[in-house]
């Protein structure tokens, strides 16, 4: 049954610092603190006659962090409708500084069973210039804890932060690797105006990434996370009107079709890696699955222009037998399948002969 969410958003609420990317009003596109009766509402809202596995999930503040009556008082009709069978489960995202063994208890008490730490970045140098509050031994020790009281763990995390350089990403990723979240987010920074990051921006002092580099730190993280067995479940800023508007996003890595773009540099660059490798001039076939078909062919169709300038001449397919999340390439050299999110090529089979490819 497919998973879907019933978002709860809560701008800023328990938050103890107000770090220099932030506003999670433009961000989320809400303004007002929610209160039980509207929770029991947006349950009601979504679920009815629509049977799919709900999740309440409470975003957009530190809900651990939040005064324990309000905390009480949205996870109850949560609760109730868990209990009821009318959602699936629970989950919150919070700061990594706080998590506490009563804390995790009174969540378990009411059935919430996931928790996102917003990580951002594993550099302390970095977590210190966005004025976070907390550091990488926080993300670690809430990591351990979260694991020991039986929750599911993920991690959010911001390539592009002040002070951030490809060295300090590479280290990030590798720590939040061998820490081993069940799964991430990633979220190149976005110039928020009205924020403190849109003044230093302003001043100079700040070089937001382009949406290219972006792209590319992003494409980095996620290749080395799901080579490591570590869900991707989202990758740049969801769209609102607030953030699509002329007023919101002054600079940075903001493009709806981050995900998108994102995955056209992962498997364009798994197939650039094996065509280089083939004598020219050549033809190649290239098949996929249809459910693969954006991210194959590229962001608009950029993986094909990249194939063609290389000089070869490609032919490309929906074929559904080929499994998902694979790439199979045939050329008069042999037959590869590509596996761009665990970094796998195989060679199946020589072809010197092919017939699908012609004379």
């Amino acid at each position: 049954m497919k998973k879907s969410v019933i978002p709860v958003f809560i701008p800023h609420l328990g938050c103890p610092y107000r770090c220099v990317f932030c506003d999670q009003h433009k961000i989320t596109g809400r303004q007002s603190v929610p209160t039980g009766a509207d929770v029991a509402a947006k349950i009601e809202a979504y679920t009815r006659g629509v049977k799919r596995h709900w999740e309440v999930a409470f975003y957009g503040g530190s809900f651990t962090a939040v005064d324990v009556r309000l905390q009480e008082e949205l996870l109850a009709p949560a609760y109730a409708a868990l209990a009821s069978g009318t959602i699936g489960g629970l989950r919150c995202s919070t700061r990594p500084d706080c998590i506490t063994p009563e804390i995790l208890r009174r969540l378990q008490c009411y059935g919430l069973t996931t928790v996102e730490l917003g990580v951002q970045s594993m550099d302390d140098t970095v977590l210190a210039a966005a004025k976070r509050g907390h550091t990488a031994a926080d993300v670690e020790t809430a990591t351990a804890l979260l694991r020991d009281f039986g929750f599911t763990v993920g991690h959010q995390l911001m390539p592009g932060l002040p002070g951030e350089d490809w060295a300090s990403l590479a280290e990030t990723t590798a720590r939040v690797c061998r820490l081993k979240p069940d799964m991430v987010r990633i979220y190149p920074v976005v110039v928020i105006a009205g924020t403190e990051l849109a003044d230093l921006y302003g001043s100079g002092d700040y070089t937001p990434l382009s949406v290219d580099e972006g792209v590319r730190r992003a494409a980095y993280m996620k290749e080395h996370f799901l080579q490591q067995g570590i869900d991707c479940i989202r990758t740049g800023l969801q769209a609102t009107e607030e953030l699509d508007g002329t007023v919101a996003v002054i600079g940075g890595a903001y493009a709806p079709a981050m995900g998108d773009m994102v995955d056209s540099l992962r498997y364009g660059r798994q197939i650039r890696f094996l065509l280089e490798a083939l004598e020219r001039p050549c033809r190649v076939m290239i098949s996929y699955n249809r459910r693969d078909t954006s991210r194959t062919r590229g962001y608009k169709n950029e993986n094909v222009r990249l194939v063609a300038d290389m000089g070869i001449s490609a032919v490309w397919q929906e074929i559904n037998e080929v499994p998902l999340h694979t790439i199979l390439v045939e050329s008069a050299a042999g037959k590869w399948y590509l596996r761009p999110d665990t970094g796998e090529r195989s060679l199946v089979a020589h072809c010197l002969h092919c017939s699908i490819m012609g004379p």
